[in-house]
């Protein structure tokens, strides 16, 4: 622990007990938004393979790869990521090939992050891999496991995997009890890794990371560089201040939020937004993104329940909207949800294509234009709309999802950035090119905070800018030298 606080001492930074939430990672000195405040490579990570798809076990990318000759469950992309696993990946290839080929394919990426996990631990007591500061066992050991708040259920369960990995590994001496904990600390610790437009590419236990707490308003944004965590400050964050980042998706009302907190990380959160809790504030937020609209179209009113039970009270133009038409509604909603695809096949694009638009029609009548239920349905129809190159269309339901976004997260969040960088390409794509600098900009503001300069995607996105800006310089001169 002291290696440790030496390490975060010369990063400015520190770690501290509190009561309530346990450890905590506090700055030493003022951070300004964008700047990096801690870096860790996993301790293990695997990729998220499937039978649709597959990733190099060193580097995540998907093209190019070849199964590794021995297990053959673990793809590569050539010769240096696999030998730069090959210290680890040779131990696990045998411990893998010891199961029948049937059931090799049955392994799951959290199976397999626990073969790692003690296949590592064991390659570092016995000095194959070495020990650092950021990388030993020791860190995960810390973890918060939260076991004693399982129910029956679900410690059944994580004693069933436990034996699987048992199976697995066939180490003399293991415990049991001991795998099942650290599924649970999985659980509660380990981190999706994403791209750079935070699609999902595998899963990792970054233990340092782990320390840093949630909030639902949080100051610090946790992306991936590669499969290096890395942790920006997106606002101002004074010296001696509580570092913070979201573990859940914010976009909610707080109800749902401590709900989904509460059943993936088994802990009620008090932060600022959800010590709100049944304030007007609250209440009027909640009725924004979960309920329903004003009858009066052009009303950007929110409802609440009638006293008198017989509807829902627009708060702005005291309409009230019938229980029964609302009732009707929400069962059309209901029945055109049923028959939309949740992952329509690319032969049956366009049917897939038909039915959300008919789901986002009745979805509009019902929701507030904030709801999150019917920004979910937009931005599925973009991207189908993108798969199957309607660029137009989706373009405009691009230009729908950006002020929800705006609503719901804070205006430095990488999710709006990304939709700028999405609307701009549009644009550009349909020959606004003034449109698309405008939407670049915005998106290169947004995402310098919470992906820094200098990744590839930074430096693509910098160079579609310059690119449009050029193109639109070009156009206003061809312009004026057309009069």
């Amino acid at each position: 622990m002291a290696d440790l606080q030496s390490f975060l001492r010369d990063r400015c930074l520190t770690v501290l007990n509190l009561p309530e939430k346990g450890r905590s990672l506090f700055t030493s000195r003022d951070f300004l938004p964008g700047e990096v405040i801690l870096r860790q490579e996993p301790y293990v990570s695997v990729p998220n393979n499937n039978s649709s798809e597959s990733r190099c076990d060193g580097c995540f990318k998907t093209n190019g790869l070849k199964k590794c000759s021995g297990c053959q469950v673990v793809w590569y992309c050539g010769s240096s990521c696999q030998k730069s696993e090959w210290k680890l990946h040779r131990h696990e290839c045998k411990a893998l090939c010891r199961l029948e080929k049937e059931k090799r394919m049955l392994v799951t990426p959290t199976i397999r992050l626990m073969v790692k996990l003690y296949l590592k631990r064991n390659l570092q007591y016995e000095k194959v891999i070495p020990i650092t500061t950021t990388d030993n066992y020791s860190l995960v050991e810390a973890l918060v496991s939260h076991m004693s708040e399982l129910n029956e259920k679900q410690l059944m369960l994580y004693a069933q995997m436990a034996n699987l990995v048992n199976l697995i590994l066939q180490f003399p001496s293991i415990d049991l009890k001991e795998i099942a904990e650290n599924f649970s600390k999985f659980s509660c610790n380990a981190h999706s890794i994403c791209d750079s437009e935070l699609r999902p590419e595998g899963i990792g236990l970054f233990p340092l990371v782990s320390i840093i707490n949630h909030s639902c308003s949080p100051n610090a944004v946790l992306v991936f560089e590669e499969k290096m965590a890395v942790v920006r400050a997106i606002e101002n964050i004074s010296k001696d201040s509580e570092v913070t980042i979201s573990y859940i998706e914010t976009a909610g009302s707080t109800l749902t939020r401590q709900k989904s907190l509460k059943e993936q990380y088994l802990f009620h959160c008090q932060c600022g937004r959800c010590s709100n809790i049944g304030k007007p504030h609250d209440i009027e937020e909640s009725a924004i993104l979960e309920g329903y609209r004003c009858e009066n179209d052009k009303c950007p009113g929110f409802l609440l329940r009638d006293p008198d039970d017989k509807g829902f009270v627009c708060q702005k133009c005291m309409l009230l909207r019938s229980k029964e038409e609302v009732k009707k509604l929400a069962g059309d909603v209901k029945t055109a949800s049923a028959k939309a695809p949740a992952s329509p096949s690319a032969e049956n694009k366009q049917d897939a294509i038909s039915l959300y638009k008919t789901m986002e029609k009745l979805q509009d009548k019902l929701y507030h234009s904030f709801s999150i239920t019917l920004m979910r349905t937009r931005e599925k129809l973009l991207k189908m709309l993108m798969e199957v190159e309607s660029w137009r269309e989706a373009l405009n339901y691009c230009k729908l999802i950006v002020p929800v976004y705006q609503r719901v997260y804070p205006e430095t969040h990488p999710l709006i950035g990304l939709q700028f960088y999405t609307q701009g390409k549009l644009e550009w794509l349909l020959g606004q090119t003034e449109e698309a600098v405008s939407s670049l900009i915005k998106a290169y503001d947004i995402l310098r905070i919470s992906h820094g300069t200098s990744t590839p995607f930074m430096k693509e996105l910098s160079a579609k800018l310059d690119e449009a800006r050029a193109e639109a310089s070009y156009k206003l001169l061809a312009l004026k030298d057309g009069n």
